[in-house]
């Protein structure tokens, strides 16, 4: 009878690309990995995997498992939400955020999921877009909540929210409420870092008005831009939903200019896999509860 932990472990060799990949992600260690692959060799006769000094790739017999290993296991997870219903599944969801989501409403995800899948595990990578998008292809990410969509071949994206960037500053800040460009661009501009698209946004805005001598304190850190905004370090650029709280509270205020100002679409993105059911349940997730939030 073939294990279906050996199916499982021989899927996620197929997918990574390798046995230490595929033990990271089983959170088990590459001797096992290698032992079960064994194990299912043994039982069918041949070699599943053929390896050389760029990883390993399936033989012939390899290519025919992987297509009843697919469907195994997603029967599998069928039977499994028919009988026991869908709070059953259990496993360990690596989930990537973008800085934004984490400001905003990914709280409210985090308990949304832990109430309705008791037995899942999350694990929360907070990078940016581009490193979010290099883990879901290496697989070290199961489902990204970034800047999106993504454009990789058979990605799933699901939009989530946009939100608008919005001139901030703290309440006593050296400007009135509806400032010309030129009278912003005085001050530092604090925003994303320049890998990100909302940067080159704004350093687009700029060009436009013909303003050449603006200074951008680029900053990977949402926190770090929110605290130097209270210091009165200079005017931030991010969306507004992120400093709700210290609008709410008159530690800081919008600035109105009259411009188009860049807006941040986010998507939830991943990959449908047998072998990670959750995905979809949690991407669907995030959506309705980052729509609450847009507004």
């Amino acid at each position: 009878m073939i294990d279906m932990r050996n199916l499982e472990t021989f899927y996620a060799v197929a997918q990574s690309g390798g046995f230490h990949r595929a033990a990271e992600k089983l959170h088990t260690t590459q001797p096992a990995v290698s032992a079960r692959i064994v194990q299912l060799e043994q039982q069918l006769k041949g070699r599943l995997f053929e390896r050389d000094k760029r990883g390993c790739f399936l033989t012939a017999k390899g290519r025919a498992l992987l297509g009843y290993a697919e469907r195994m296991m997603a029967l599998r997870t069928e039977m499994v939400e028919a009988i026991a219903g869908g709070s059953a599944l259990s496993g360990v969801v690596q989930l990537g955020a973008s800085d934004t989501i984490v400001h905003t409403w990914l709280s409210d995800l985090l308990k949304g999921l832990n109430r309705e899948y008791p037995d899942v595990t999350l694990e929360v990578n907070v990078d940016t877009t581009a490193a979010l998008t290099a883990g879901l292809v290496d697989g070290s990410i199961d489902v990204a909540l970034l800047m999106g969509p993504i454009s990789t071949s058979s990605a799933e994206n699901l939009p989530l929210c946009s939100y608008a960037i919005s001139w901030v500053v703290s309440s006593d800040f050296p400007l009135p409420d509806k400032p010309t460009l030129a009278d912003i661009v005085q001050y530092p501009i604090i925003t994303f870092a320049r890998s990100t698209k909302p940067y080159w946004q704004l350093k687009g805005l700029f060009d436009e008005a013909h303003l050449s001598n603006v200074r951008i304190f680029a900053n990977s850190s949402l926190s770090s831009i929110v605290k130097m905004a209270l210091d009165q370090i200079g005017v931030a650029a991010i969306p507004k939903h992120v400093v709700a709280e210290q609008l709410a509270s008159g530690r800081l205020r919008l600035l109105q200019t009259g411009h188009d100002m860049p807006t941040m679409s986010f998507t939830a993105s991943y990959f449908r896999r047998p072998d990670m059911p959750l995905n979809p349940i949690v991407a669907e997730l995030a959506q309705k509860i980052a729509r609450v939030f847009e507004v």
